[in-house]
């Protein structure tokens, strides 16, 4: 527990130096260009890709998401943990498809909504709308806004204001939490 809690004060300048530093370098997208990518995620969706067909609720107990989840998704998603820095091989993760919740397969976003933060967590600047919800966290005592998937209620990460125009967000999302969909 607390080591985590250090890598999580450690991780705190290189996020936002990170962030800031592709803001600087990106190309600039305007608010009408997210919306399009938001409306037509589904071009990235392989077809008869395995993923949930809707956000309706999944509920399950503890032992149920032990058995169904591995060790380090079970501690991201229902524990709320953080998974090391550079350690997700997601971070790398180019080809055109979707990211889904590791827990029940809810789309959450696409790869063209990732974009290279520099901060080691698969970063997105946008979202597959209504996938998400938000709560704010103390755990590091100053608030952040922690985010959960709106199926499964599992932990992905938090979302900072320090991401490229037009949205300035940057979703941190732990790659355990992630599994990639590729379109072909």
């Amino acid at each position: 527990m607390l080591r985590r809690n250090f890598l999580r004060l450690a991780a705190l300048p290189l996020a936002a130096f990170g962030g800031r530093a592709f803001a600087a370098a990106s190309k600039s997208l305007t608010p009408a260009d997210v919306t399009a990518l938001q409306n037509d995620w589904k071009q990235l969706l392989a077809a008869n890709a395995d993923v949930a067909p809707d956000a309706k609720p999944l509920t399950l107990s503890n032992d149920e998401w032990k058995k169904r989840l591995p060790l380090p998704a079970y501690r991201v998603l229902r524990e709320e943990g953080t998974e090391p820095p550079g350690s997700s091989p997601l971070n790398d993760e180019k080809r055109p498809g979707v990211f889904v919740c590791t827990g029940c397969a809810l789309p959450l976003f696409t790869s063209a909504m990732k974009f290279e933060s520099g901060t080691g967590w698969p970063s997105f600047f946008t979202t597959i709308p209504g996938a998400l919800a938000t709560k704010t966290d103390y755990k590091l005592i100053l608030p952040r806004t922690e985010y959960h998937c709106v199926r499964c209620g599992g932990h992905h990460g938090h979302v900072f204001e320090d991401g490229p125009a037009p949205t300035r967000q940057r979703y941190c999302n732990n790659g355990v939490a992630l599994r990639f969909v590729p379109k072909a």
